[in-house]
């Protein structure tokens, strides 16, 4: 019996990157996914892959900032699978610049994707959740930025850190109804949001794109290595099997040691 049969999980973000990482290691271990993502024939394809490689996987298109399509589509999900067991807010997006001459639109963009998406998603998910006190799990995509800060990058950092908050008052809200909450803290993995980063920062720091890999996404690891797709679906897969609420409200930094608690 695979770890995750019977469950049903709706990951935001999850036609690319560690959202599908994540989405397709829980069809893996059995449970049905929801492929929720702002491009529906990229949400449509991925749900379409993991069902040829006999996992159970629908597409949702869901923008994490419209409360109407974040409620309407976890309601289709619950209506196509039965219910929902886990959540895992992930979409995400990055732009680098410094503060004083940050966007007000890029800084109102980055809070609405990454805080605003894991507020309506989690409220609509716990509509389910709550109901006869089924319980969940509710798992947000921190970042190693959610415990340091790094230049450029001040909406992120701001945001990340601002998703342990909601995850610890979750924690408590939630435990009446058996929810419990996660925070999973990546270091650098090498995404396309990643990849994009890399001749940003380069060219705002004034060095080259090596320099950017060595010197600042790699220089705190404790062996040089990007974090990996499968370090970050790995650890959701034990946040989402672990048995008891002993880890509720905490959060799990994968990194290669670039942060430690």
């Amino acid at each position: 019996m695979a770890s995750l049969d019977g469950k049903v999980a709706l990951i935001t973000g999850a036609a690319s990157g560690i959202g599908r990482a994540i989405a397709e290691r829980y069809a893996r271990e059995g449970a049905a996914v929801a492929i929720a993502d702002i491009n529906p024939q990229a949400a449509d394809a991925t749900a379409a892959a993991i069902n040829a490689a006999g996992g159970r996987a629908m597409g949702v298109t869901m923008d994490v900032t419209d409360e109407h399509a974040v409620d309407a589509g976890t309601e289709a999900v619950v209506q196509a699978f039965g219910h929902l067991d886990i959540l895992v807010s992930n979409a995400g997006v990055q732009i680098v610049n410094p503060i004083e001459s940050f966007a007000f639109a890029d800084w109102k963009k980055m809070l609405a994707i990454h805080l605003d998406g894991a507020f309506l998603t989690t409220r609509a998910a716990l509509r389910y959740m709550y109901e006869g006190d089924r319980g969940g799990i509710v798992i947000y995509m921190g970042s190693v930025h959610s415990h340091e800060a790094s230049v450029l990058k001040a909406p992120y950092v701001t945001a990340k850190h601002g998703l342990l908050g909601l995850a610890r008052t979750l924690a408590k809200e939630g435990a009446p109804h058996h929810v419990r909450s996660h925070v999973i803290c990546p270091g650098f993995v090498r995404t396309p949001l990643v990849e994009k980063q890399i001749p940003e920062q380069a060219k705002e720091l004034g060095i080259s794109e090596d320099e950017v890999i060595r010197n600042v996404m790699l220089k705190h690891t404790v062996d040089g290595v990007f974090t990996t797709l499968e370090d970050v679906a790995q650890a959701a897969l034990f946040l989402a099997t672990l048995p008891s609420a002993a880890l509720t409200g905490q959060s799990l930094v994968v990194s290669h040691g670039w942060h430690m608690q």
